[in-house]
């Protein structure tokens, strides 16, 4: 009688190994590419606001006229005061669940001086914030938190 080849029976420990470390790198990315909506709706508020005043602060110095910019606490917006009325910059939010809160004065001041001062605004979106500063010379650009430590 002749035997019959022997089949292997299972998978190796090579082949789970294999399959194991593809399962880790999917995940991996996957995680990596789901972010929270609130804190990327946040960021992009924060790069919006902070493009829009630094071209208002733009304006404001090539115009020779004052420019403030002020969050509206009853409503959904905020507002360019100084600019003509033929300057049409965006005035609400993208979500309008966005809240913002000058540190220290009832406005931000963008000019017509090209040393503004050192200025801060609070963004935030639920239980997400995000803090917008400059020094005075620079543009308008998100602190970095120490870790541990909230926004003031």
């Amino acid at each position: 009688m002749a035997h019959a080849p022997h089949r292997q029976q299972g998978f190796t420990l090579l082949e789970l190994m294999v399959v194991v470390a593809l399962l880790a790198v999917v995940v991996g990315m996957a995680s990596l590419s789901l972010r929270d909506s609130a804190a990327a709706r946040l960021d992009e508020e924060a790069a919006r606001l902070s493009a829009l005043l630094e071209g208002a602060r733009a304006r404001s110095r090539a115009m020779g006229v004052e420019v403030e910019w002020q969050p509206l606490p009853d409503q959904p917006g905020f507002r360019f005061v100084g600019l003509p009325d033929t300057v049409h910059l965006p005035d609400r939010w993208l979500d309008e669940g966005t809240h913002a809160e000058i540190i220290g004065a009832s406005s931000l001041v963008l000019g017509p001086e090209p040393v503004i001062g050192a200025q801060r605004v609070v963004l935030s979106l639920g239980e997400r914030r995000v803090v917008l500063a400059t020094d005075g010379l620079g543009a308008f650009a998100p602190l970095a938190e120490p870790e541990g430590k909230p926004a003031p």
